[in-house]
C-alpha cells in the first residue's frame, strides 16, 4: 500500500478563544498528536524570563527557541523534564510572549520544531498561524475565535480556578492590545487561512466547538 498523507487539523484564532481545549480533545477523540504552537512561545517567553534574556537580544531569544525542549504528554505541558503547564499560563508569561512572537528570527527557530510534530497517525495543531504558516496544506483548517468579551469572562475564570489573581478590566484590555498585536504584525499576522472554516464560538460549550470541528473533519476525507 502506498503511503498515505499524514492528517493535519490546522485551527487557528485569537488568545482565549477556546481553540486550546477544542484541539486537545479533538486530538484525544481522533488518537492524534497534539501541538499547542502558542506554548512553544510562553516557554521560550518562560525561558527568557528565567534567564534574565532582555527583549532587545533577538539573537540570543532566537537561540533559545531553536533549542527549545518542547512536549505535550497527557494534557500536560513539559519544558525538559518540568512539568510548566500552570508556569507558563501567567498573565506575565503571556505578555511577554506576545511581544517576542513578533521577532522574525524568533518564528524562524520555531519553524522546523513545530513541522516535527506532524507524525502519524495524524495532527491537530493550535495556534494563530498553523493554516497560513506552518501547515498551509492542512486536511482541514479552523479559524476559531469569540467576542473579546466571552474571551475576557473565559480566561477570567480560568485564571480564578487555577489560583490566579485576576481583573476583568485589565483582562479585557490585555486581550485588545494582544489581539492588535497578533492582526497588525508584519510577519505572520492573525488572519483566516485560505480555506479555512469560520467557528464563532462566543455562544457555544466548548463541547459543541468539539463536536462540530469533528464534523467538519468527516466530511474533508
Amino acid at each position: 500500500m502506498p503511503n498515505l498523507p499524514i492528517s493535519v487539523i490546522a485551527i487557528d484564532g485569537p488568545t482565549a478563544s477556546g481553540k486550546g481545549t477544542v484541539a486537545h480533545k479533538v486530538a484525544d477523540r481522533l488518537g492524534f498528536h497534539y501541538l499547542d504552537s502558542g506554548a512553544l512561545y510562553r516557554l521560550t517567553a518562560l525561558m527568557a524570563q528565567r534567564r534574565a534574556t532582555a527583549l532587545n537580544d533577538e539573537h540570543a531569544l532566537a537561540k533559545l527557541a531553536e533549542h527549545l525542549p518542547a512536549s505535550f504528554v497527557g494534557g500536560e505541558i513539559l519544558l525538559a523534564n518540568e512539568n510548566v503547564t500552570q508556569a507558563i499560563r501567567a498573565e506575565e508569561v503571556g505578555n511577554l510572549a506576545s511581544r517576542i512572537a513578533v521577532l522574525p528570527s524568533v518564528r524562524q527557530a520555531l519553524f522546523g520544531l513545530q513541522l516535527g510534530f506532524r507524525k502519524a497517525p495524524g495532527l491537530v495543531a493550535d495556534g494563530r498561524d498553523m493554516g497560513t504558516v506552518i501547515f498551509p496544506h492542512a486536511q482541514l483548517k479552523v479559524f476559531l475565535t469569540a467576542s473579546v468579551e466571552a474571551r475576557a469572562q473565559r480566561r477570567y475564570k480560568q485564571l480564578i480556578d487555577k489560583g490566579f489573581s485576576a481583573n476583568m478590566e485589565d483582562l479585557l484590555a490585555d486581550l485588545q492590545a494582544r489581539d492588535e498585536r497578533d492582526t497588525q504584525r508584519a510577519i505572520a499576522p492573525l488572519v483566516p487561512a485560505e480555506g479555512a472554516f469560520l467557528l464563532d464560538t462566543s455562544n457555544m460549550t466548548a463541547e459543541q466547538a468539539i463536536d462540530e470541528v469533528l464534523r467538519l473533519y468527516a466530511q474533508s476525507k
